[in-house]
């Protein structure tokens, strides 16, 4: 099985259908049909169910997928890594971030990154904080961005202070000025909006204080959560950084306290690997930024 042939499935898988991976590879969609059926006939399985206007993987082709992202990753890292060795600020920086931490960091560290190395790319990977750090074992990103504790032998890291839960709702929930506090026991009857990573953790602090809290959404959209709030369907708990994507001048926010909530984020990446120049300057600026 050829390099040539994963990337074919792989686009094919990814696209969706074999038009859009044809004009992805930049060939011809008959060529690229009959590439499958050779790869098909020289596995001796089907990999594609037929019939479907969208792809859909047999059994086999499945597990195919998930080998060639590994195959793919390790050779496209290990080629990223020598050619991009000395070569100065250029060539693509791949990161992977969970949406809350993502959302409030991402778009400043990159803006102000550009500036000084326009040749510099990006790609971005947004998922689960278990899917993050599967892709830096991959090797499919350089750096994670996750709020999952991470095992220092493996990665190296950057931990940035912890930051409390804010509730941010519109005035006629919350009432007064932005910046206040507000008591867990003072939300316990208000329709709540919450990630799902801090679900579990947000309702053993309620049932301390002898309550269950009023769950209607668990969302892990920021912006989905804010709309929400915004429309008036209840209280909206997330990291205080949230607040700088508030626009709107009828969204308040509220430190939770007593108990205080908080969380922190990690920017984490393999040890072993050797980063890319642009990675580490981005890494630099990072720290200067943040920490």
């Amino acid at each position: 099985m050829e390099i040539k042939d994963m990337r074919a499935f792989y686009a094919i898988v990814e696209e969706g259908n074999i038009s859009h991976a044809a004009q992805r590879l930049d060939i011809a969609q008959p060529a690229l049909s009959r590439q499958m059926k050779r790869l098909e006939d020289d596995l001796g399985v089907q990999l594609f169910e037929r019939g479907s206007r969208r792809i859909r993987l047999t059994e086999a082709g499945r597990l195919l997928y998930g080998r060639v992202e590994n195959i793919l990753g390790l050779v496209d890292g290990t080629e990223r890594e020598i050619t991009e060795i000395g070569s100065g600020a250029a060539g693509t920086i791949r990161i992977g971030t969970i949406t809350t931490s993502g959302a409030m960091l991402l778009p400043g560290l990159i803006a102000k990154f550009h500036a000084s190395y326009p040749q510099v790319t990006f790609q971005l990977w947004e998922a689960d904080g278990a899917r993050i750090l599967e892709l830096l074992d991959n090797r499919v990103i350089e750096i994670g961005i996750t709020r999952t504790q991470v095992d220092t032998k493996r990665y190296d890291s950057i931990i940035l202070p912890n930051e409390p839960l804010v509730a941010i709702a519109d005035k006629n929930h919350l009432g007064g000025a932005d910046g206040e506090e507000i008591r867990l026991l003072e939300i316990k009857e208000m329709p709540i909006i919450i990630p799902l990573r801090w679900q579990s953790m947000f309702i053993a602090n309620c049932r301390k204080l002898g309550f269950t809290p009023r769950i209607i959404c668990v969302s892990d959209s920021i912006v989905q959560d804010l709309l929400l709030a915004k429309m008036g369907m209840g209280v909206a708990v997330m990291p205080v950084s949230s607040r700088t994507l508030l626009t709107d001048g009828n969204l308040v926010y509220k430190k939770l306290v007593e108990p205080e909530i908080a969380t922190h984020t990690v920017v984490a990446w393999l040890r072993e690997q050797t980063l890319s120049t642009g990675c580490r300057h981005l890494i630099e600026l990072f720290r200067e930024m943040y920490v």
